[in-house]
């Protein structure tokens, strides 16, 4: 299925002579497109539909509620229920046919991908010892526009017209905190002095890349029982639980079982396929459950909960009570810190990729983010990839005339030389998109063999995920769009908080990077390694989760929740986020303050 913006559902709109000038909705359509798997000329035209029933019902957050629950929730029942009724060997008809020979087409054409591109498609200045570089050249290679020209990597790119007439620059969408006259630069003395560490030992740290797709089955078992287990002891000790009972033993009393939400086949999670499946200390079988009873609940595939209720026959659970998760701790320095020794407030500067238009091989994004951090001279600046856009037209045709490797490694080099007079730390998070590096979860770090050592002093490279601890304030990040993957698999009833928040506190009550399983099939998940390095050491003060989805800024149980956006939306410009953080020392009734001063999202 193609991937729905909110450019095409705008677009659909305007067919329809409807204008919608409110960011929230068109981000509301796209988020009900993702979770009934629509395109968007789908939903627009079901909402057609809907309002001229309604005589003419205007689009708002509202009425797209109620939209949502009386057609697109039954409409995606009734798909399910065909979908089972539906006979393998059933007679095709010209749709079906015409489908088959689509199909067909597309294995055909496969073999193209490998194939060497016709004769004159792709034009590379050659360099001969007749014809070398001329010194003029050279020299003009080490200004980072030009290293970043696009003419560099595809003689046929040219600027992206939309994001040069893009209005709005520079303006702050979202902010948090007490941001009355902030001043975002960083400290005066730059760079080494930021204290910037990986908060886990080194022993404890992916550095390097390792050996993949040797899995077992008995090794990812292992893994899913050991995590259902952790956080079940957890559970139990915080609510004082005497002891689980095994999810399949018939009783007339009511029972606490714990176990993994599953679904009981391959389609979505609803409230009637939701499966506990237990541990081995608890029969290791799964049981279908009942949640009528249940006011409230927020459920997703790969949850470990803790159910109580009735189990009258062994065959299904009606469940009555949901525990909530528990959060970790969170970080408290060893040496306590002096009520008169405060520190200078730390700027930081949070971007993702990708960092060029997607119609255009052109980093114009990329120089003005640099311009803005010699501007706003930052003391650490976090970049998450992607630097070289898998999802990118250009590279999915392969109209570029250099390797994925040089392109990044001419990326990461103008940032550098970009930013020298500022000074500030740079670190360095890869992604999943990113198409010159492995793509396996978790992800090792980037290798840059050509840094100086100058250069290597201000650069630090992480995996994804990560936690960082930077002058004492805990950050985690990953790149990973676990909101966009979540949300199309989070099932929930008269939960109070927004879908955001609720997704985010699963993380941190689940204690992962990546709670969900089964994963999407664009994550290639490495199950010891993600045990090893995908889980959270603590809850991070701030946790940086960039998204297809709408940015945000949110507090979810004392953690600062950051949406940046990415750099470019399509074919115009995004956004990035600022954050001004400072440790301070407990309040006397030693409740703890929240290290993040302030918070912004602003324009490119």
């Amino acid at each position: 299925m193609a991937s729905v913006t909110v450019e095409s559902i705008n677009s659909e709109l305007d067919v329809f002579g409807i204008t919608c000038e409110d960011d929230s909705i068109l981000d509301k359509m796209l988020e009900q497109c993702i979770c009934n798997r629509l395109q968007g000329h789908e939903v627009v035209q079901e909402w057609v539909a809907f309002s001229t029933t309604k005589n003419g019902l205007k689009l708002t957050i509202d009425t797209l509620d109620q939209f949502e629950h009386e057609i697109l929730n039954k409409k995606h029942k009734s798909k399910q229920n065909l979908r089972r009724e539906e006979p393998h060997n059933r007679t095709r008809d010209i749709h079906s046919l015409q489908d088959l020979i689509k199909a067909e087409e597309e294995e055909e054409s496969l073999l193209d991908c490998y194939s060497t591109p016709a004769k004159g498609s792709q034009k590379r200045a050659l360099t001969t010892p007749e014809h070398p570089h001329s010194k003029r050249t050279a020299a003009l290679l080490t200004s980072p526009g030009l290293l970043l020209s696009p003419a560099s990597f595809s003689p046929s790119v040219t600027p992206s017209q939309k994001y040069s007439q893009r209005g709005a620059k520079g303006d702050v969408v979202v902010k948090f905190g007490d941001d009355q006259g902030t001043r975002w630069t960083g400290r005066k003395g730059h760079g080494p002095g930021v204290q910037l560490e990986l908060l886990e030992r080194p022993e404890d740290t992916l550095r390097y890349s390792y050996k993949y797709m040797f899995q077992r089955l008995r090794d990812i078992r292992n893994v899913l029982t050991e995590k259902i287990e952790e956080l079940g002891e957890g559970l139990r000790t915080h609510f004082s639980i005497e002891e689980f009972s095994p999810v399949s033993l018939p009783a007339q009393d009511n029972v606490t079982v714990v176990g993994q939400v599953c679904c009981d086949s391959n389609g979505k999670l609803n409230a009637h396929s939701v499966v506990l499946e237990a541990g081995p200390e608890q029969g290791g079988q799964q049981v279908p459950v009942d949640l009528s009873e249940l006011r409230e609940y927020s459920l997703f595939p790969g949850q470990v909960v803790v159910m109580e209720g009735m189990n009258t026959t062994g065959r299904k659970l009606v469940a009555s009570k949901l525990y909530e998760g528990v959060p970790l701790p969170f970080y408290s320095p060893e040496v306590k810190q002096e009520m008169d020794d405060v520190p200078e407030p730390v700027s930081v500067l949070v971007a993702c990729g990708p960092y060029t238009p997607s119609d255009s091989l052109a980093f114009d994004p990329l120089l003005d983010l640099i311009t803005v951090i010699i501007r706003e001279q930052p003391d650490v600046c976090l970049l998450l990839g992607p630097f070289v856009d898998s999802k990118h037209e250009q590279i999915e045709k392969a109209q570029v005339t250099e390797t994925f490797e040089a392109i990044f490694s001419r990326c990461v080099e103008s940032i550098v030389e970009g930013t020298k007079s500022v000074g500030c730390r740079l670190v360095f998070v890869p992604s999943q998109r990113d198409i010159h590096h492995l793509f396996i979860y978790p992800q090792p770090p980037f290798t840059l063999p050509d840094l100086s050592k100058d250069q290597a002093q201000r650069v630090t490279l992480v995996p994804d995920p990560c936690t960082l601890l930077i002058e004492g304030v805990t950050f985690g990040l990953t790149s990973t769009d676990i909101l966009f993957h979540m949300g199309a698999e989070e099932i929930s009833c008269a939960a109070g908080s927004d879908r955001f928040s609720r997704i985010l506190k699963h993380m941190l009550t689940q204690r992962s990077y990546y709670p969900l399983y089964p994963p999407v099939e664009e994550v290639n998940m490495d199950y010891e390694k993600f045990q090893s390095y995908g889980q959270m050491p603590l809850t991070p003060d701030v946790l940086i989760v960039p998204s297809e989805l709408r940015y945000f800024i949110k507090d979810v149980i004392g953690c600062v929740c950051v949406n940046p956006g990415r750099l470019t939306k399509g074919q115009v410009g995004g956004t990035y986020g600022r954050l001004l953080i400072q440790r301070s020392a407990p309040l006397e009734d030693g409740k703890r303050v929240s290290p993040c001063l302030a918070c912004q999202v602003v324009k490119i």
